[in-house]
């Protein structure tokens, strides 16, 4: 307790006196066990390796049979399912967000269900149904995790849209949207009216059986969001060929739930900074929302498919979406945020954001611009990294007051290691640029090992 202490109050905010950059140079590693940080060390360092993540399944299989399914279940969960996953059951999910919470972090629970775009649909409804369920059960864990939402307790959850209806029917209603003469059709508002009301929604350029998926679909979103009273559901993005009518079902929801009066927004929006046209989309959205005067949400990520995107234009010899090099993008990530920040800074807490990068700079950059702006660390504005990474930056942030969410998986081993071999794969420059936590990871353990006394941080002077 009194180590905690100390690393707590070496970590002051932004003084009243001017802005003073945070360190994320592993000092809050302290807050953290011996064994905790030497399997992050160690299942970091097997996450870099291409041939882990591009094999991953068929590594998975090969062990389970050389050392059958005890051996191997247990190796994964003393391992990447316990580095990255919070726990099977509800209590021990409940223990994970109780050790964050003790660190300053707080939980954003994602179920790990989803359908790849190109997979042939599972068993029809029965399958979305069953996922929806799933999507119920985690609304009711979030519900059940923080006593008190508010301002300094906001409870949000990752919703996967197609988990709930078909990429198939996504990719249809893409193809509606960019027709002409879609946009009465094709409306948010119209949209939502059925969802409120239950009535058949009949869409010309879909057929009967898509008709009665997408009414299917309505209902799912609808019920989803009618249970999940004081949760806030964070949307993903997803596929450029998707995210049309992602953002349509999106919009369709924030017409019902982010009208003035409900308490800020209750449906956020994700925004890929790697796509060459998320700053207008973004500057767009933001707009209309103000207009409208609707309550707007936003996760902004630099985004996960880069390399799908630049095969899929290569093979429909269409122009790549996604933006040259790293550099470009965190330029792109950098214009967003600020145009967020702005947004924030003049709607106040009509206008939510989740900075969700694994970037020192991006971070550093909201952090100065908040002070800036004079937006409360307890605001509007919160930080997003995966469980069991970029905890230096995390921790650093979460010791310093800022609201800081980690996305935490949860589940058994079947369904959760698919969804991590699929998550590393989409995030590949992610976990191969996580040397610099490698690198302070290993400095912090053999400090340790050579008992070379206090870390400066660990004092308050």
């Amino acid at each position: 307790m009194l180590r905690t202490c100390r690393v707590l109050c070496s970590q002051a905010g932004p003084s009243a006196g001017g802005w003073k950059p945070l360190n994320f140079d592993g000092g809050a590693f302290h807050l953290k066990g011996t064994g905790e940080l030497t399997r992050a060390l160690l299942v970091l360092r097997l996450c870099a390796w291409p041939p882990l993540v591009t094999h991953g399944l068929a590594l998975q299989a090969w062990s389970r049979r050389l050392l059958g399914s005890r051996l191997s279940g247990a190796f994964l969960r003393a391992s990447i399912y316990g580095q990255f996953v919070a726990g099977e059951t509800a209590d021990e999910v409940k223990g994970c967000v109780q050790q964050l919470q003790a660190l300053g972090l707080r939980p954003l629970l994602a179920v790990p269900t989803e359908e790849e775009p190109d997979s042939a649909v599972k068993t029809g409804e029965a399958w979305y149904e069953g996922n929806f369920s799933a999507m119920l059960r985690c609304v009711d864990l979030s519900r059940g995790l923080l006593e008190t939402p508010g301002p300094t307790g906001n409870i949000l959850m990752q919703l996967k849209v197609t988990a709930l209806t078909s990429a198939r029917l996504c990719k249809e209603l893409t193809s509606c949207i960019r027709k002409p003469g879609a946009s009465l059709e094709l409306s948010p508002e119209r949209l939502a009216e059925a969802m409120d009301s239950g009535q058949d929604l009949q869409v010309s350029c879909l057929s009967a059986e898509q008709n009665r998926h997408l009414q299917a679909s309505l209902s799912r979103l609808h019920r989803v969001h009618a249970r999940a009273q004081h949760v806030r559901l964070l949307v993903d993005a997803e596929y450029t060929f998707l995210n049309p009518a992602l953002s349509l079902l999106v919009d369709a929801l924030a017409r019902r739930w982010n009208s003035p009066g409900e308490g800020g927004p209750w449906v956020w929006n994700t925004y890929q900074a790697y796509l060459k046209d998320t700053h207008e989309r973004l500057r767009q959205a933001a707009e209309a929302a103000d207009r409208s005067g609707l309550a707007f949400g936003v996760k902004l990520v630099r985004g996960a498919y880069l390399d799908k995107e630049r095969q899929v234009a290569r093979h429909q010899g269409t122009e790549d979406p996604t933006q040259p090099d790293y550099e470009a993008t965190s330029r792109s990530y950098s214009r967003c945020l600020e145009l967020m920040l702005t947004h924030v800074s003049h709607r106040g807490p009509m206008c939510h954001l989740m900075v969700a990068s694994h970037n020192e700079e991006s971070v550093r950059q909201a952090t100065k611009r908040m002070w800036e702006l004079g937006i409360p660390l307890d605001g509007p504005v919160c930080f997003g990294q995966l469980l069991g990474m970029c905890d230096h930056v995390s921790l650093a942030l979460g010791q310093a007051g800022y609201a800081v969410y980690k996305s935490i998986p949860y589940g058994s081993l079947e369904e959760v290691i698919p969804y991590l071999i699929r998550r590393a794969q989409e995030n590949r420059s992610v976990l191969q640029g996580a040397r610099r936590e490698q690198k302070l990871l290993s400095q912090e353990l053999r400090r340790r090992v050579l008992g070379r006394g206090q870390h400066p941080q660990e004092s308050c002077g």
